[in-house]
This record gives structure tokens, C-alpha cells and sequence, in this order.
């Protein structure tokens, strides 16, 4: 027996295509590394073409099962052939950093290294964002619900990539990216079940941003995010995920060490004295901390001195802090910036019974579920 949960006008649709549509099933374009130097991929029969078709620029192996790119002037070096880029395609899977990727795989430039792009279906993506950011394990309705967040997400940033090289990351500036998921893991039914579907804000595709444990509230994305187009998300109380491993956490930091932080980020307060959470968002997160120094003071947004301190190590900025003549000590709630959709509650509302539109109606109030033919996205 599940407890109501509010109302909140959410149109949801109740029935769902059979077959994804055909938005859904065009390719995205996925950095696995962004600034690489040397990179190394494996498998079998590779076939390795240039970007571009340059026939004045000589050809490398047409087929290996070891290719290694390295940066050579302003393009991508193979087996002595250098050019803009190259890609990759087999039959069978190809290994790269441990793990493998079907689809096709472009080497090309980024800066000043290289950048390794995995192009596949949409679906296929989702898949492996699901067995990185969730996993096997987990209720069905949940991954059902991390399927719909995680193909918004996506095709918002394809949607705005434009003319770029890629339309999105595989890492937590983004979505985090498995690869190729085995065929018989349960993922793939969550996603099939929710083919092509998305939620929409006022009509529109949105970043539909999510975080591993919300601390017990919520936040409004204009509070956390800069962009001008972040929708007006209403803060929820969640209750749902308080059993969590990162429900509570705690951080003691040597003054000596966080002054060291500080400066490498040029924030020069010299030694220092003391921390305060001088201004805070609607759902207690550190907006504004003030930090005390032997030469001078410092307001950092809170998202910037936990950006400072490691997304990992400082786990969110829903804290309080106490310093004292050596260490600063940090007592805090939840993992992520707080936005949208909290994963391990959406885990407990799916093993309470809810459905995975009902999670997305809490979590995201005032959007629409639809689907990306409908939106000709």
C-alpha cells in the first residue's frame, strides 16, 4: 500500500509506442574523453577510415585490432598517418579505458589532446547512462523513471550542441556512460518500456538535471545553475530516501590544507580563521560562505567552494560547519546539487510501489510526459 503524494497538474500520457520513435532512434554523439594525449583502442578487425576523406594524405591500416592515435601538430596521428581525425568501426565491440562501445568511434581534436566520440542510437545511450547512474539492481519503476530523465537530458544537449564536434559528456559534468550494456540485463526492458519518452517544461525540452541523494529537500534550479533557461522547478520534501549511504556525511578539512585549496584557485585570504554560511537557498543549501583569513575575506558561492573542494570529497552544500584552532569541521546531508529528481528516492518510492510517473510527477512538477516523434526532436 503506497501513501498519496500531492497532486501536482502533471498531464501524464498513459499510453506508449510500441516501437521508438523515430527521433528517439537517431544517433547521438557521446565524449567518452574529452582532453586526451595518447588514447588506445582494442578489438577485433577494426576498420579505421579518415575524417573527411583526404586522399593526397596517404591512408593508414585499413583494419587492426590495436589502433593508437596520439596528437600530432593541429590533427590526430595512426599508424604514421596524420590527419583531422579518424573513425572506427567493427562488428564487434571495441575496448577503450575498460570498457567497450558499439556504434562507430571518432578520434579527433579538442584543444590540445584528443577527444574519443562514441556515435550510436539515442536508446542504446540511455542504456548505458542507466547501468552507470543506477544500475541493475534497482526497482524497475526507478529505472523506468531514470530512462525518461536521462533521454530529456540528452536531447536537450543534442538539441543545443548545434554545429559541435559531440552534443554530450560521459561524466558527471554531464551524464556518467557505461558502454555497452550485456543483453540480458534488465536496463534494457526499462528502457523499451519507456521508448522515445521525455518530459517537457512550458512545451519545451529542458535539462532534466538529477543527483544521487537529495538530504531531504530539493532544489530549484535557478538557485543552483546560471543559464537563463533553467525551468522554475518547484523545491519538494523528500522523505523517500533517508536509509541512503549519503542520507548524512561528515568532513574534517586541516585550515592549513583548505587554505592551500583556496589559493589554487586564487582566492589569497592567507591563513584561515573562519568559515560561515552567510547566505542560504529556500532549501538550506550554502548559497553565499564567507571565508576569514589572516589577509582578507572571501564570499564564494557555494557551489563554488564545494566545485574547490572536490564534487566528491564535499558532497553537497547542504552543510554547517564549525572551526576550530587546526581543522574545519563540515556535518552535512545529501550528494549532487540537489536539483530535480534524487536517485536513491526515487529508489524508495519504486520498493514503496510508486510508479515510475508518479516519481517524475514529484520530482518534477508542472512537466509534461510526452514523446520525442511528437516533439519532432
Amino acid at each position: 500500500m503506497t501513501r498519496a503524494i500531492p497532486a501536482v497538474g502533471l498531464a501524464m500520457l498513459l499510453t506508449l509506442a510500441a516501437a521508438a520513435p523515430g527521433s528517439a532512434a537517431e544517433a547521438i554523439r557521446v565524449a567518452v574523453v574529452e582532453s586526451a594525449r595518447v588514447v588506445e583502442l582494442r578489438g577485433v578487425d577494426i576498420d579505421v577510415t579518415e575524417l573527411g576523406g583526404c586522399p593526397a594524405c596517404g591512408s593508414p591500416s585499413r583494419r587492426a585490432a590495436l589502433v593508437r592515435a596520439t596528437v600530432a601538430g593541429g590533427g590526430v596521428e595512426i599508424a604514421g598517418v596524420r590527419t583531422a581525425g579518424f573513425r572506427l568501426g567493427s562488428e564487434q565491440p571495441i575496448r577503450f579505458n575498460g570498457r567497450e562501445y558499439t556504434g562507430a568511434l571518432e578520434i579527433v581534436r579538442n584543444g590540445d589532446g584528443l577527444a574519443v566520440v562514441n556515435e550510436l542510437p539515442l536508446e542504446d545511450y540511455v542504456v548505458g547512462v542507466l547501468r552507470a547512474e543506477a544500475g541493475d539492481k534497482w526497482p524497475l519503476e526507478a529505472l523506468r523513471a531514470q530512462a525518461i530523465v536521462a533521454r530529456t537530458y540528452a536531447a536537450y544537449h543534442r538539441m543545443i550542441a548545434g554545429g559541435k564536434p559531440y552534443h554530450i559528456v560521459a561524466s558527471t559534468a554531464h551524464q556518467q556512460y557505461a558502454g555497452r550494456v550485456s543483453p540480458g540485463s534488465p536496463i534494457w526492458g526499462a528502457v523499451r518500456d519507456t521508448a522515445g519518452q521525455v518530459l517537457l517544461w512550458e512545451g519545451e525540452l529542458f535539462p532534466a538535471f538529477y543527483h544521487t541523494e537529495s538530504g531531504g529537500y530539493t532544489e530549484d534550479p535557478r538557485s543552483v545553475f546560471a543559464a537563463r533557461n533553467m525551468p522554475a522547478l518547484k523545491p519538494v520534501r523528500c522523505e523517500f530516501s533517508a536509509g541512503s549511504p549519503h542520507y548524512y556525511w561528515a568532513l574534517d578539512i586541516k585550515l592549513a590544507d583548505l587554505a592551500e585549496v583556496l589559493k589554487r584557485n586564487d582566492v589569497a585570504v592567507g591563513s584561515v580563521t573562519a568559515i560561515e554560511v552567510t547566505e542560504r537557498t529556500p532549501s538550506l543549501r550554502a548559497a553565499v560562505v564567507t571565508v576569514h583569513g589572516r589577509r582578507g575575506i572571501a564570499r564564494l558561492r557555494g557551489n563554488d567552494f564545494r566545485r574547490m573542494l572536490g564534487y566528491d570529497t564535499f558532497k553537497s552544500t547542504l552543510f554547517a560547519v564549525a572551526v576550530d584552532g587546526q581543522a574545519a569541521h563540515f556535518s552535512g546531508r545529501g550528494y549532487g546539487h540537489g536539483v530535480g529528481m534524487c536517485q536513491w528516492g526515487a529508489k524508495g518510492m519504486a520498493e514503496q510501489g510508486y510508479a515510475a510517473r508518479k516519481i517524475l510527477e514529484f520530482y518534477y512538477p508542472g512537466t509534461v510526459l510526452d514523446t520525442l516523434d511528437r516533439t519532432g526532436r
